[in-house]
Order: structure tokens, then sequence, then C-alpha cells
């Protein structure tokens, strides 16, 4: 087998050199007009049959090994976030209001990466290399719209693998979980109507703003008193606006959040409470609501099997990382879709450095992580791929 780790080693420069101009010129989702662009000239280099604009701006290529085998496909993400930049990085962000603030310059970079060391010995593989490059994993519905464009056929995996770099942990550890592993996500919109009027005389009014805080705290009575204590959950009211003066009682209040499950038996109880405390709060109070609920993406569930020889790789690949099979998240991420019935595996590698500053949370304007893990992440993938279509 070939060492990938070194090969890895070896193209820093072109990762890191990738990496850092994505980060220089973030793309929202389905607006990854430059990002994709780049992913396809370097694709179509190494002689690769490349398709462009699937799901609007992803694209798509396969590698064919030297003999027949298995599929498996690599996926990478590519959208950014729209997040004001404080990292101060030399190569920050030039597009403002748009960071990469989740790794997905460096998870793009990666993809590439994987792309011509697997390319360089295809004559050693059996079977065929699906590149996946994503648009719009942040909640836009990129890879259900992938999935919907054909993405699983022509041809069909056999395997799918993916990872995220990961502030969370430090840099040598890995997150690789058989089952339940990353949270189902569901996003909410309510809008609650009362009746405005001054500020002066509440008792002229339907006040939507005490209706919405008798909600908002209401809402975590799910996780506290409905939902086992042996279950996870989580409800997050994160948007709140009502109101445009000290003295007026505003005609309505809206509020945004999220929904985090693993188990659908749990989902199905947290909206019903969800629903049922939204409505009765409001009517009590005199208010009317609307709500909308977006399911966004199913949970990420690993395949056990091919889970535990991923762990085995990983393992034999860095002999002193350390492999957390238990690693869960309430995140979510869109990948799940593409998992779906193919035998999966989603990796965290660790990518934190603390001693450099390199440790703020994913989404956070100070986030950058340590490019270490770009060199982790290439050799894993890359090393995996040729365990799975080794000519036997």
């Amino acid at each position: 087998m070939s060492d990938y780790l070194a090969e890895a080693q070896e193209l820093f420069e072109y990762t890191c050199s990738m990496r850092r101009d994505f980060h220089q010129h973030p793309e929202l989702g389905f607006q990854e007009v430059r990002t994709a662009g780049i992913v396809a000239r370097e694709l179509e280099a190494l002689g690769l049959d490349v398709r462009t604009g699937v799901a609007k701006t992803g694209v798509v290529a396969l590698l064919e090994g030297a003999h027949p085998g298995p599929v498996i496909l690599l996926r990478a993400d590519m959208d950014a976030l729209p997040i004001i930049e404080a990292t101060g990085a030399e190569y920050a962000s030039r597009t403002p209001g748009v960071m990469h603030a989740c790794g997905h310059d460096g998870h793009t970079a990666i993809g590439l990466t994987v792309a011509r060391m697997l390319h360089a010995h295809r004559d050693e593989l059996a079977g065929t290399v699906k590149f996946v490059f994503q648009p719009a994993e942040e909640g836009l519905g990129g890879a259900a719209l992938m999935v919907s464009e054909g993405v699983l056929e022509n041809p069909k995996p056999d395997y799918c693998l993916a990872i995220h770099v990961w502030n969370e942990s430090p840099l040598g550890w890995f997150g690789i979980t058989p089952g339940p592993f990353m949270a189902a996500g569901d996003a909410f919109y309510v809008q609650i109507i009362g009746k405005g009027g001054h500020g002066a005389a509440p008792h002229q009014t339907i006040d939507p703003i005490y209706a919405a805080a008798q909600i908002i705290t209401a809402l975590q009575s799910i996780t506290t008193r409905n939902i086992s204590p042996l279950k996870t959950a989580v409800v997050s009211v994160t948007s709140v606006h009502g109101g445009s003066s000290f003295n007026i009682i505003p005609p309505e209040v809206k509020l945004q959040g999220t929904i985090r499950t693993f188990e659908p038996e749990v989902r199905d109880l947290v909206l019903k409470r969800f629903n049922e405390i939204v409505n009765g709060v409001a009517q009590s109070l005199g208010c009317e609501t609307e709500i909308e609920i977006n399911d966004l993406t199913p949970a990420v569930v690993n395949d056990p099997d091919f889970t535990t020889r991923v762990q085995k790789i990983t393992a034999d690949l860095f002999p002193d990382c350390t492999i957390d099979t238990n690693a869960l998240t309430m995140g979510s991420e869109d990948m799940a879709f593409l998992m779906n019935d193919i035998p999966s595996c989603f990796i965290l590698v660790g990518s934190a450095n603390s001693e450099k500053g390199l440790d703020a949370k994913h989404h956070h304007p100070h986030f950058d992580f340590d490019e270490g893990a770009l060199v982790k992440s290439a050799a894993l993938i890359a090393s995996v791929a040729a365990h799975i279509l080794s000519a036997r």
C-alpha cells in the first residue's frame, strides 16, 4: 500500500495554497462560481471526467481505476458563511461580510489533494472514485438538491466518505463513531400576532412580546420535562424580532430557532410539544400564531462495519492519534442525504491548536484552524479509498 501520509505531506504546499486562496475568496451557498471553476480546472487537468453545474454550482468528477471494482464517493463542501471575519490572518477574506468560518475552504483543498494522490495511483485501484464537491451545505439544501439531480446514480456509490475539520478537539484527535453521529436538524419560524398600541396603555393591547417571552421559557420544558433524560434533544430560540420604539407595543413578534434530535420518535415528540406549547401559550394570552418548520437534514448515521474499517485504517496510519469512538454532536450535516442506504462514514478531524490561538469555535468571526489537519485529512481519505479499491 502506498504511503499516502508521506505524499500528503509532500503536497502540503499545494493544499495550503488552495485552502488559503479559497479562504480569501469565500462564496455563499449556490454562489460558489469561482470556487467551482477552480475545482473543475484542477480536476480536468488530471484528465478526470468532470461534470459542472450539478445543483447549480456543484462539481462531480470520476476517477476510474485500472481494474473493475466498487464505487466510493468522496464528498467535500465548498460554501462559506455570512460572517465578518476578524482573524487578522494574512489570508483573511477579501469579500466583505463573508468568510469561511467552518472549514469548508479546507475541505475543498483536501478533496483536490486526494484527487491528485489517487490519480497518481490509479493503476493500483480496482473500482471508481466519485469526487463530489458540494455547494450550499450551510442549511440551504445543497446535498438534497445534488441527490435529486442524480449524484447517487451513474454510477451508484457502494460507499460514501467525508470529513470535517473540528475545532472542538485538538490536532491528532479523530471522531469516528459507529451509528448515530450528528443530529437531525430542523429550523422553525414562528409569528406571534397580537394587537399593538401605546406602551403606556398595555390594557388596550394584546402584547405579543409578553407572549413571546412566555413561549420562549415554556419551550425549554420540552427537553427538561417531555424527553427522557436518557435521550437527547435541543430546542434553541436563536432570533427574536419585534417592536420599533420604547413606547410602542408592536402588533407582532417573530421567533426563529432550531431543533436537533437523533431519533425519529424523539423528533416527533419534540415537534408535537413545540406546536402545542406555541399555540397553547399564545392563545391563552389572546394571540394568534403562524408556525413554519423546515426539515433541514436527517441524522448522520455511520455504517458500523465500514466505520470499524475506517477506525483501523486511522489507527494504522496515525499510531499515536486519539480515536474517539463515542463522539457525538448535536450539530447537523446534510452529508446525511448522501449517506442514505449506502454504507458510509463521516469523520471529524481535530484541528484546534490553542498554543497558536487557533481554537475559536465554528461559525465564529475568529475561526481558523491548524493547517496540519489538511495533511492528516487528505492522507486518511486517500488511504481509506485506496483500501476499499485495492486490487486483490
